[in-house]
């Protein structure tokens, strides 16, 4: 009996059929080699059609694509969820475990891209780097005395959601001679204890920030964490910069504070609602500086990232346990067992 190929559907929200993406090369050569099939979906719609996904063994998610109760479960081929990137808020992991479907990221592909897209921003905002450049298109050469940086040695640099992102971003800082402290839901973290960084309360820490740095995780308990009450704790000239996920700012309440200055500036990657309306109060504010939620998307990112999910697959493919599993528990399914001894393995 010829076994039948391990087969990947890759939505169709970050790429086009023929395999490129948004992201540069996706390293989809690595399973052809391995004789796993793959398919870009033809069409994005969320949450996809269980017809969608019938017949596939594992998807990779370009994007933000939902996975629930209402899908997986219907999906008796579908073993793997590969999320491109390390978020994973859209994703029902428990409803995952039940239906006997892994699901993994790639927080190691993220972490450093990630770590710099948010000192990018920090650092742009220390420099008053759009104003000058502003002044400068327009011909206000005269001006530049106007538009002075503020600097950055000894200023108090606070990172909210203090983890492996965070832990890189605070590595980045000292060396620049910021002082460094961090916020986490438990209280505790080795990086930080090793690196010196005094970890707090998140009220506590805004208080005291020059810059403010979002690197938490989206889940329901961290949703709308920054609102108005903690907008209103931080320093009349310290800075806000968020990375992580549009989801955890109150954005009304940070635009207000913005446009009243109770703080003096902001820089975003990502919103509440993405794309950003163009009539958005936040595109009109000369002290935001805002990016379309890919500043860490470099060369190294893709091939980082790409990597870790590819070897996800074929580890599902040849029927071992992948890295970054993020729900450890459906290891012991009994769909789990069953599907992962099936005979239609190819590699």
């Amino acid at each position: 009996m010829t076994a039948t190929p391990f087969r990947v559907a890759i939505t169709a929200d970050g790429a086009s059929p023929d395999g490129s993406s948004i992201f540069g090369d996706l390293g989809l050569d690595r399973l052809t080699e391995r004789g796993v099939e793959w398919q870009v979906l033809p069409r994005y719609l969320d949450p996809l059609p269980v017809d969608d996904l019938t017949g596939f063994h594992a998807v990779l998610s370009l994007g933000h694509t939902t996975f629930d109760a209402g899908s997986v479960c219907h999906l008796r081929d579908l073993q793997l969820i590969a999320r491109f990137g390390a978020g994973f808020e859209s994703v029902d992991l428990a409803a995952c475990t039940r239906a006997g479907v892994a699901v993994t990221n790639t927080p190691d592909g993220v972490r450093r891209p990630l770590a710099l897209a948010a000192l990018t921003l920090v650092l742009s905002l220390a420099h008053n780097l759009p104003a000058k450049d502003r002044i400068t298109r327009t011909g206000r050469w005269s001006d530049r005395s106007q538009y002075r940086g503020h600097g950055i040695d000894g200023k108090v640099l606070g990172i909210v959601g203090f983890g492996s992102v965070g832990a890189d971003l605070a590595g980045l800082c000292l060396g620049l001679g910021f002082t460094v402290i961090g916020s986490n839901r438990s209280g505790q973290s080795t990086a930080a204890t090793a690196l010196g960084v005094a970890l707090m309360e998140v009220d506590e820490l805004l208080r005291v920030s020059d810059y403010v740095v979002l690197t938490a995780s989206l889940n329901d308990d961290s949703r709308g964490m920054i609102d108005a009450r903690r907008i209103a704790l931080m320093k009349p000239d310290a800075y806000f910069v968020n990375v992580a996920r549009g989801g955890l700012v109150d954005q009304r309440a940070l635009t207000a504070a913005l446009i009243d200055q109770r703080i003096a500036g902001a820089a975003l990657d990502v919103f509440e609602v993405e794309p950003i309306a163009s009539a958005d109060a936040l595109l009109c504010l000369d002290t935001v500086i805002v990016t379309p939620h890919s500043l860490p998307w470099t060369e190294e990112f893709t091939r980082d990232v790409s990597r870790s999910a590819i070897a996800s697959i074929l580890a599902v493919a040849a029927g071992e346990t992948p890295h970054n599993l993020l729900n450890p528990e459906v290891l012991t399914t009994a769909r789990w067992a069953r599907t992962v001894a099936a005979p239609r393995r190819t590699i």
